[in-house]
């Protein structure tokens, strides 16, 4: 059956924010958005979804994979290099981290690596010293299988000042695909295993009934200081795992096989863990500590310390129940508790009619001192970029937001509903990310490139830009 397709938003919609530049990808379906400075120069590293484009810097159509661009003048954003993904696997290659070589404890300190995913396959490190020629270093993990013949890559962490990689792909023989694999990245060009962690029931040869609520494993580990937060299941049936770092990169020290996937070595480094609703995922958990609650008295333990939970939304046109952002107070982290919660509501935006996801997708990566402590910024599909005031976290409340126009490059979300296809042209903010300066880099999942805003007005009062 043919469908029509309708083109929603035409025109931005705008708060509080504004467009600086914007970069189209040469119309590649981009996830992830991570900026990294060269001597006084931004270099803006994307990774992307599955597809293919002609890259005009040579005129050749290739998979989509890693795109880099200077982003030093935001307002003028060039495109320097599209790198594809390895191999024949036409999967992308969403997930992208960057470290100096200083800043790694065993590395060139005169060079500068990117780690990626390679669609399903495999985990890579490129040296991208000069980001116009990266060059192949090494592969760091390929995927296996598990015992249900399924595969997966997604969102990892490279903590630059222990090398250490924290990657999400799948150990040969787990139940799930998407498994926690700890790596030694502190010389990038010598990988070396950790272990391998996922929850207890994941691991090769339990007993437990295959969780089929929880197939795709875990989402995105989160590392902060002596903390790790692991968010499973990101839009539904999900799970919040608080994790001691030191206890988890070491094992139990009576234990002969600390690594071993057992029960006891898999519960070993948690402090809590919390399960959802099977509406609610954990797609992010991002922590924001010391905050200062302004009306509360010191003897009301005034500073507290919250985590930034999101569901991801995951069905076209709100066929699934309402994705939110939760507070969750983690002052005593053994009993991570939601105090508040934001969304944005459907009307008067009529978002539900406006085709693709709409609900939120993730906060900003980066880790801007009091800035998060002010502001959170979500990427919202077709409600586009939303930022939301937290200074009182039980009450946060929206400050600005930016829905940016579609192009003749926006691809169509098609779904069907009760036999009828309908297909419609709206934009798909998927990632976001925010520099030292401000700018805030916006990515569309539908097609509609990178977008590159600032907050105004109020936002920026609070914000403190």
């Amino acid at each position: 059956m043919a469908c029509s397709v309708l083109a929603h938003a035409q025109a931005v919609e705008a708060l509080n924010m504004q467009l600086v530049g914007h970069h189209d990808l040469q119309g590649r379906s981009a996830y992830q958005p991570i900026v990294h400075v060269y001597n006084g120069r931004r270099i803006l590293f994307v990774g992307q979804h599955a597809g293919s484009a002609i890259n005009t810097l040579t005129g050749d159509e290739e998979r989509n994979g890693v795109s880099i661009l200077d982003v030093t003048n935001p307002s003028e954003p060039t495109l320097l290099h599209h790198l594809p993904p390895s191999g024949d696997a036409d999967t992308g290659t969403q997930h992208v981290q960057v470290c100096s070589g200083g800043a790694l404890p065993d590395a060139d300190p005169d060079k500068t690596y990117l780690l990626r995913t390679n669609g399903q396959l495999s985990t890579e490190i490129f040296d991208v010293s000069d980001p116009t020629q990266p060059k192949f270093v090494v592969t760091v993990a390929e995927t296996g299988q598990t015992e249900f013949g399924d595969r997966a890559t997604h969102k990892t962490q490279w903590d630059c000042a222990s090398g250490v990689g924290y990657l999400n792909l799948t150990p040969q023989g787990w139940r799930v695909p998407r498994i926690l694999q700890a790596f030694d990245l502190s010389n990038p060009e010598d990988p070396q295993h950790i272990r391998d962690f996922g929850l207890d029931g994941w691991q090769p040869g339990s007993n437990a009934a295959r969780p089929e609520e929880q197939v795709s494993g875990l989402h995105q580990p989160v590392v902060v200081g002596e903390r790790m937060y692991l968010g499973y299941g990101s839009g539904g049936d999900g799970v919040l795992q608080i994790l001691d770092r030191q206890k988890f990169l070491n094992g139990d020290p009576d234990v002969r096989d600390r690594f071993a996937p057992t029960t006891e070595n898999l519960r070993y480094p948690q402090i809590a863990r919390l399960d959802l609703p099977s509406f609610w995922g954990v797609h992010t958990a991002k922590p924001v500590y010391g905050m200062d609650i302004s009306d509360y008295v010191e003897s009301e333990r005034s500073l507290r310390d919250f985590l930034i939970v999101v569901s991801e939304a995951g069905e076209f046109r709100c066929q699934e129940a309402r994705d939110v952002m939760f507070l969750l107070d983690i002052t005593e982290e053994d009993k991570p508790f939601p105090v508040s919660s934001f969304q944005v509501p459907e009307e008067p935006g009529d978002f539900c009619n406006r085709g693709g996801r709409f609900g939120p997708h993730s906060p900003q990566d980066a880790f801007l001192g009091d800035f998060d402590k002010r502001i959170v910024l979500l990427a919202y599909f077709n409600a586009g970029i939303r930022a939301v005031d937290i200074r009182n976290p039980f009450h946060p409340r929206e400050v600005a937001h930016y829905i940016p126009q579609v192009t003749d490059k926006t691809i169509p979300s098609c779904i069907t509903i009760d036999g009828n296809e309908q297909c419609d042209v709206a934009i798909q903010t998927n990632n976001l990310n925010i520099d030292e300066r401000g700018y805030i880099y916006a990515l569309d999942r539908a097609g509609t490139g990178v977008h590159i805003l600032q907050l105004t007005g109020e936002a920026k009062a609070i914000a403190g830009l």
